[in-house]
């Protein structure tokens, strides 16, 4: 009895849980889509990349020479670069969004 009681229970509020969608915050997500508008500057949040990895996706961007990355306490990664010629400064947030942007 006991238990019928809670599986009653239990499909009653399934659809009550399943309505509930996550809220999802403009500029927070996790990952920066193709489809998606880079924000104007780096998103703060917890960096997943390591050095390698945020220097291949800062070259895949178009940039050369990287160096001197280091990540700083709002999880992004931060260094030199050339693009265009040009030395500059650039950096990664943790969704891979690159900076300066091209």
């Amino acid at each position: 009895m006991r238990f019928s009681i809670f599986v009653a229970a239990c499909l009653m509020a399934t659809p009550v849980l399943a309505e509930q969608a996550p809220k999802d915050e403009p500029g927070n997500a996790a990952v920066n889509t193709p489809d998606s508008a880079q924000p104007k500057a780096p998103v703060k949040g917890a960096n997943s990349f390591t050095e390698g990895q945020a220097a291949e996706r800062i070259k895949e961007k178009g940039f050369a020479d990287v160096k001197g990355l280091a990540k700083d306490n709002d999880g992004i990664w931060r260094g030199k670069a050339t693009k265009d010629g040009k030395a500059v400064d650039v950096s990664l947030d943790f969704q891979g969004n690159v900076f300066p942007p091209k």
